[in-house]
């Protein structure tokens, strides 16, 4: 009898864990090739201007260096604007490196020194002299703010800001109550493990294979192709595993175009890898200021809602992301009103970074919505529930499902709220003053179009490929557990492939959409094996299976079972033999259902419960405890799961307490630009962290019932600790990342 295991919804250990702590995992950087050349970028000193004059003799006259590459001494490329292909880019012209001799941004790469090792080519970029014609130059959305602008194209794939509804003005202001505030958070970096690197590696005949840290090994050839007038045959992009990314590797980043571009001159292979110092010449999540008014009755109940923000992009694109939309999706207000403007500033253009704008737009609400609930004598979570959206008013559709209402009960039991004492400064622990705080958080449950190819061969082994990228979050395994159980196999005896161009078409790996995209294909291909396989069993000479359909049997061990007897099997090997096969290939194409993206809305919902404890004498704070409570549709694998929001998490962490690049407005330069200034939580700010996930059954939102958790688990955490910190101090700062000074000049 065929033991019948399942393993979607274990708590399984990752796949390739393995191969990541034994070092058997290789990054972009660890590539190499015979007589490999490496390039180093050198970086503008300016923030804005032009380049008079730059001399490379210097450099040139180091023994060992191949070539200088600058806007005077390039390669005539297919040089991309218009006919540029990159799924996420902005609207605008994406910048050029070596285009020409404008300067748009501090940092920029203004030449490229190639040589036999990257020691050579850093001591030859110290001598590359620049000589530079300045202009005035401004990098601050704050005293920009009365330029901004309402952008004229939208990015792809990004919702504008929500249509009004009633007269969210006049209501406002006839409210018994008011709330009107501004809040502000700050410009952050990613800052991956790994940094951003390519290694191409020259075939001959015009051909190269680019390893390249990347979410979209497809998207980059597609880059690569338009770009420099290739064909898609002569461009293979591999990227089995990346460092960190989180939106970082969702568009082309420049290192790319400098090593493809020496490596098709030199025709020679050439790696290029980023400095700590040049990743903050990338983009960041943007410089955001928001304006808040809320109008309510005397017991909390919305009457008006306002949402007004503005960010900064670069002055050759015009960056996108929802900000204020979250608002009017939390919470029913009949009388709402948003906009969100943009104004440039000659810094590089902002980039995706983990739930682009969803966080920035709900520190803003929640801090609010916080301000009001002591401004009505109102518990904040049973304000939230008072103002609680049963459907998407932003877009007039009732959600897919949401189970936002048990993921408070649920955290909130878990935390301990109803023990709260709301006065603020109230509850203490010895000489740390304790404060509990809370948010509501939403992101959207996407799924795109995607390809899979499955391959089962006699032997009982089973290969499913599609070309998306696994950056850390369990990619590889919730694609083995979803394969293993379509043909009833063990983890074992299934292979996933991942990060090669060659593979079957899949979208960037972001959003949060990598499982339901990907695994919907990876089902949808295992069935049409599944059919064949059983198509084949059913002709097995006295085959017990003949006079089944495939709603009665059990694929499981390696064969198939009648259901209602488990004894009555036929075994793979048999049944390829009987069809006269040695192996079973079928790709499959799936997309999300249009009429379901017409009629409903889809989201991931959380609540989050923090505490904090703030040295009365020093200021100083610490996270001591977050519950996460999460409805997240069918979880594939709690273990994988749960890192993700843990991930999440720390990420808020960050947010609240640490995370901020300092920009020097004179020399128009980020000036925290290492890991020595750059703060980023380590293992001491990090405590006990509780990951609920909330049973929710969507039967709608696709085939697997799944929705994200790569970014829910940030969404509402700064929040959440920003209003802890408020209750513990009786301070409320309203600009993250909130540090001691910051307290002491609110009177602390």
């Amino acid at each position: 009898m065929l033991e019948n295991k399942t393993h979607v919804g274990a708590p399984l250990s990752r796949v390739d864990g393995r191969a990541k702590v034994t070092g058997a995992a290789r990054y972009a950087a660890e590539f190499n090739a015979p007589n490999l050349a490496c390039g180093y970028a050198v970086s503008s000193a300016i923030a804005k201007g032009r380049i008079t004059s730059i001399a490379v003799d210097a450099a040139l006259a180091i023994p060992g260096v191949l070539k200088v590459f600058t806007h005077e001494d390039r390669p005539r490329t297919a040089w991309f604007d218009s006919s540029y292909k990159d799924e996420v880019a902005q609207p605008g012209s994406p910048f050029r490196p070596l285009y020409d001799e404008k300067i748009l941004f501090s940092g920029q790469p203004v030449a490229l020194v190639v040589a036999d090792t990257f020691e050579i080519a850093r001591y030859a970029a110290s001598l590359v002299r620049i000589e530079y014609e300045t202009e005035l130059h401004a990098v601050e959305v704050k005293a920009k703010r009365q330029d901004a602008y309402k952008p004229p194209k939208k990015r792809s794939g990004v919702s504008g800001p929500p249509s009004p509804r009633g007269d969210a003005g006049q209501a406002f202001q006839s409210a018994p109550v008011h709330i009107e505030s501004e809040y502000h958070v700050a410009v952050e970096h990613h800052n991956p493990m790994e940094m951003h690197a390519s290694t191409v590696i020259f075939e001959g005949d015009g051909k190269i294979t680019v390893y390249d840290k990347t979410q979209g090994v497809q998207n980059v050839q597609s880059y690569i192709t338009s770009v420099f007038g290739l064909s898609e045959s002569d461009v293979r992009v591999l990227s089995p595993f990346v460092g960190g990314a989180f939106g970082s590797g969702l568009r082309p980043q420049h290192q790319l175009f400098l090593a493809v571009m020496a490596a098709l001159d030199l025709e020679h292979s050439v790696r290029v890898t980023l400095t700590r110092d040049q990743m903050f010449s990338l983009g960041y999540r943007p410089d955001t200021w928001h304006e808040v008014k809320l109008g309510a009755n005397a017991d909390g109940k919305l009457l008006a809602l306002q949402h007004h923000a503005v960010a900064g992009t670069s002055t050759y694109e015009d960056y996108q992301e929802v900000v204020v939309n979250w608002s009017g999706l939390l919470y029913h207000c009949d009388n709402a009103e948003f906009s969100y403007k943009l104004t440039q500033i000659d810094t590089p253009t902002p980039m995706d970074m983990r739930a682009p704008g969803a966080p920035l737009g709900t520190f803003a609400i929640e801090s609010a919505m916080d301000e009001l609930a002591y401004a009505t004598g109102t518990d904040p979570l049973e304000l939230r529930l008072k103002n609680y959206a049963e459907k998407d008013e932003n877009e007039n559709k009732d959600f897919t499902s949401k189970e936002l209402r048990a993921a408070y009960q649920i955290g909130a039991e878990r935390f301990g709220w109803s023990k709260r004492n709301p006065q603020p400064r109230s509850m203490r622990d010895g000489r740390q003053l304790v404060g509990w705080g809370m948010a509501s958080a939403a992101w959207d449950a996407f799924m795109l179009k995607a390809s899979a190819r499955a391959v089962l061969t006699d032997d009982g082994r089973l290969e499913v490929a599609t070309a998306s990228a696994d950056i850390g979050t369990g990619t590889y395994t919730i694609l083995t557990q979803i394969a293993a159980d379509a043909l009833g196999l063990s983890m074992e005896d299934v292979t996933v492939k991942l990060g090669d161009s060659s593979l079957p078409t899949s979208p960037v790996e972001g959003g949060s959409w990598a499982a339901a995209s990907n695994g919907t294909a990876v089902q949808a291909a295992c069935q049409t094996v599944r059919e064949q396989l059983f198509g084949y069993a059913r002709r097995v000479d006295d085959s017990p299976l003949a006079n089944a359909t495939l709603d009665h049997v059990v694929f499981a061990g390696g064969g198939i079972a009648l259901a209602a007897d488990p004894t009555r099997t036929v075994t793979i090997a048999q049944a390829m033999k009987a069809g006269g096969v040695n192996r079973i290939e079928a790709e499959e194409t799936t997309r999300p259902s249009m009429l379901t993206e017409m009629r409903y809305s889809s989201y991931s919902h959380s609540a989050v419960f923090a505490e904090v404890k703030v040295d009365e004498q020093l200021g100083i704070i610490r996270v001591t405890r977050v519950v996460n409570a999460v409805a997240a549709g069918k979880i594939l694998n709690p273990k994988t799961a749960r890192s993700q929001i843990i991930g999440g998490v720390v990420f808020g962490i960050g947010m609240a307490l640490e995370e901020e690049t300092v920009m020097d407005p004179v020399l128009g330069r980020f000036m925290t630009h290492h890991l020595a200034d750059y703060h980023v939580p380590v293992n001491a700010d990090v405590h006990e962290i509780d990951v609920i996930f909330v049973n929710e059954h969507d039967d709608k939102v696709n085939p697997l019932g799944i929705k994200g958790v790569g970014e829910i688990g940030l969404v509402g955490t700064a929040a959440a600790i920003a209003n802890a910190v408020y209750h513990a101090t009786g301070v409320r700062v309203r600009s993250l990342p909130i540090t001691v000074d910051k307290l002491l000049d609110q009177g602390f």
